[in-house]
């Protein structure tokens, strides 16, 4: 299978990556040539630590890396597709848009996904003359790590599409769930629905971020506590959902002051160095000094 990717940052070329190891052959594209070189670089960083820790072995790098180009060519990336996944910023503008341009240029059977993480599917396959060919694949950070794929349905979708879509996850050696198109999916909806009620105890003194994050943790079996994937995440990102939450289900997903302040002052999380927590190559170091003063501690 030939596929597109649309976007080279996190998402974009952790998703390339996972699809060339799956045998399919990859064209990644983004708007800038940096941006492309960034993305080609992290896969084969990704692709080297797996080699060293013996998870990958190097004739499977080579093959992978050898299955993917770049380009800032959107025709290019696409036009010789059996699927093209969208992975571009989280606006719904944005993506009907760029639907809008992938159904001008791709084959007529091409299935054309998103993998927006909360956004209305519905609508954004309604930017197209055939919306029957759209459906969200929902891919999780880190890609080549997380083994779930949300496939998620918009109300105007063949069964057929569906249908080649689980395929096609199937042969990635993930696991998908299917859901109905609607406000933050499974995944997002509950995902947030536990980090605001985190972000909402700290806030209001209950525990710090560290004794909240070791509840879900310890007492829960979660592999990370809500507050940690957060940061993790992006607090820019968990507001958008929020935010879009907020609109389509009500108050009880009102985003709260405290990510409100971080957001606005560019403590994004990890990402950024800082978010609730204090973050040094890739790992906490300690908790930002406001939350600190926060609760008190």
């Amino acid at each position: 299978m030939k596929v597109g990717v649309l976007g080279a940052g996190t998402m974009g070329h952790g998703i390339t990556q996972v699809v060339a190891m799956a045998g399919h052959d990859v064209v990644m594209r983004d708007i800038e040539s940096s941006l492309v070189e960034e993305g080609l670089e992290s896969i084969e960083a990704t692709l080297q630590g797996g080699v060293e820790r013996n998870k990958v072995d190097p004739e499977t790098m080579a093959a992978t890396l050898e299955r993917i180009d770049g380009t800032t060519d959107l025709e290019r990336a696409v036009r010789e597709a059996d699927l093209v996944i969208e992975a571009v910023p989280e606006d719904i503008d944005l993506k009907r848009e760029t639907f809008e341009s992938v159904e001008a240029n791709a084959p007529a059977g091409a299935i054309l996904a998103s993998n927006t993480s909360s956004l209305s599917l519905t609508e954004i396959a309604a930017a197209l003359d055939d919306p029957r060919r759209a459906i969200g694949l929902h891919f999780f950070n880190p890609v080549h790590l997380m083994d779930l794929v949300e496939v998620v349905v918009p109300e105007q979708t063949a069964r057929e599409t569906v249908d080649r879509a689980l395929e096609f996850v199937d042969g990635l050696r993930k696991e998908p769930i299917v859901v109905t198109d609607s406000a933050g999916f499974a995944t997002s909806r509950l995902g947030v629905a536990l980090g605001v009620e985190a972000m909402r105890m700290l806030e209001e003194g209950v525990a710090g971020p560290r004794e909240l994050d070791a509840a879900m943790k310890l007492g829960y079996n979660h592999p990370m506590g809500p507050i940690e994937l957060g940061d993790v995440v992006g607090l820019d990102v968990r507001l958008d959902i929020l935010e879009h939450l907020r609109d389509e289900l009500g108050e009880r997903f009102r985003p709260p002051q405290n990510l409100r302040r971080k957001v606005r002052a560019g403590n994004l999380g990890r990402k950024t160095g800082e978010g609730f927590y204090v973050w040094e190559d890739g790992e906490t170091v300690g908790v930002s000094d406001d939350v600190e003063r926060e609760v008190g501690r």
